[in-house]
């Protein structure tokens, strides 16, 4: 199953994603909530009337029709690995390989969905990408051991986590570089875990105005997604719609010779087998903002 946030005429909801067209969870299941946080812990109890609703003649929605939002637009955390595939810790020179994940979080409001602009700020003309696999909690816990950690996952997205990269580099902690208003961007739509299968089995791929800059196998990650789950949830008790985007491979604008940052009139693509095409233009900020 493909589930996707959007707007139309003033309006939000998810819907069920079906051979280019969009069909409102609510046309499915009245009683269907309008969020996707809502909706993933509805959805346990229920989705069956949703699979079982799909043949039936509902009102379908094109996709040129709504503006696509972050997949969970409204998460309660969105935690954000570095450095977790070799070619990218190794592209960064001399830096030792990571004993465990290293972790930083973003804001909401840093994100754009599916087709949405991503905007370099004013003060800043390094906006980079990185393309990465998300994954997304549809059921809540806390000290959730790797061997039940799946159990705990709702589905997968792709993610590109914009890195304004001087902001970054202002002090050893990261954060400010990646919490610019609509630097990141999340979508088109999650893939519901059983639909998606093993992950380990996908590639993902980055392009900029069509030029492949990132391929990777999500199998190279070198902390697992069951690990990453386990680590988080002993901090703290992950909820329903949570984010965890598990970091990026080798081959980011800042390592490029000479390096290579996001200019106005790009597009980036972020591609994951299984998922689909994250597609964002960019943009500059304006200056009156």
């Amino acid at each position: 199953m493909k589930l996707a946030s959007y707007a139309r005429h003033g309006h939000k909801g998810v819907a069920l994603v079906e051979e280019g067209r969009l069909i409102d969870v609510t046309a499915l299941a009245p009683d269907a909530p309008r969020t996707m946080r809502e909706l993933l812990s509805w959805l346990p109890g229920q989705g069956d009337r949703l699979s079982a609703a799909r043949d039936e003649a509902v009102p379908t929605i094109g996709f040129d029709e709504v503006e696509f939002l972050p997949v969970v637009e409204d998460p309660h955390a969105i935690w954000c690995a570095a450095l977790t595939y070799m070619s990218h810790v190794r592209e960064g020179g001399d830096r030792p390989v990571p004993a465990h994940p290293l972790f930083f979080l973003r804001v909401a409001a840093s994100q754009v969905g599916h087709r949405g602009p991503l905007v370099i700020p004013r003060v800043s003309d390094e906006l980079d990408y990185e393309g990465e696999l998300a994954v997304v909690i549809g059921t809540a816990g806390r000290h959730i051991p790797q061997s039940r950690a799946l159990d705990h996952v709702a589905g997968f997205t792709c993610y590109n986590d914009g890195s304004v990269r001087d902001w970054q580099r202002h002090t050893p902690q990261i954060t400010p570089g990646k919490n610019f208003e609509s630097t990141g961007a999340c979508g088109p739509w999650l893939v519901t875990r059983d639909e998606f299968g093993d992950p380990y089995r996908h590639r993902m791929q980055t392009r900029v105005n069509g030029e492949v800059v990132q391929s990777a196998a999500i199998s190279e990650l070198l902390f697992s997604i069951e690990y990453m789950v386990e680590y988080l949830s002993t901090i703290c008790t992950l909820q329903v719609g949570d984010v965890i985007v598990t970091g990026t491979s080798g081959g980011v604008g800042l390592r490029r010779t000479p390096p290579y940052f996001l200019k106005p009139g790009d597009q980036v693509e972020v591609e994951i087998d299984g998922i689909g095409t994250l597609v964002n233009p960019v943009r500059k900020e304006e200056a009156d903002r």
